[in-house]
């Protein structure tokens, strides 16, 4: 069961290249296609604002968010020719997000450690 105690979001925002905006849009059903048969996904949808791209995505635990980055490396290797990776920011409990320092530091992210909240079950 996912709780506040190990869900784990990501949120990078993308910029695509002058001309290339269709062809970085045309790889998101290849995301969703992908991120559908991961079973620590909670969710996974894109945003758009004017030509900045939003990916909303959350894992249960760290494991759950690196086993998804490993899912769609090869489709992020695509989107670097196409977008620039404007921001990153990962949030969620400081005991999950250490596990995925290492890995993402190349990457630059903002860190959000969970501080408080409340969970709403069943809605």
């Amino acid at each position: 069961m996912a709780t506040h105690k190990n869900i784990v979001s990501i949120h990078p925002y993308f910029r695509p290249h002058e001309g290339k905006r269709e062809a970085f849009l045309a790889l998101l059903p290849h995301f969703i296609e992908r991120t559908a048969t991961e079973t620590a996904c909670l969710y996974y949808d894109f945003t758009m604002s004017d030509e900045l791209i939003h990916c909303r995505e959350a894992y249960i635990g760290a494991a759950g968010a690196a086993a998804h980055l490993a899912n769609v490396g090869d489709l992020l290797e695509t989107a670097a020719g196409l977008a620039d990776l404007e921001q990153l920011e990962i949030h969620g409990p400081a005991e999950e997000l250490d596990q995925l320092r290492e890995g993402l530091e190349a990457l630059n992210p903002s860190w959000f450690v969970h501080q408080d909240g409340l969970e709403k079950v069943g809605l």
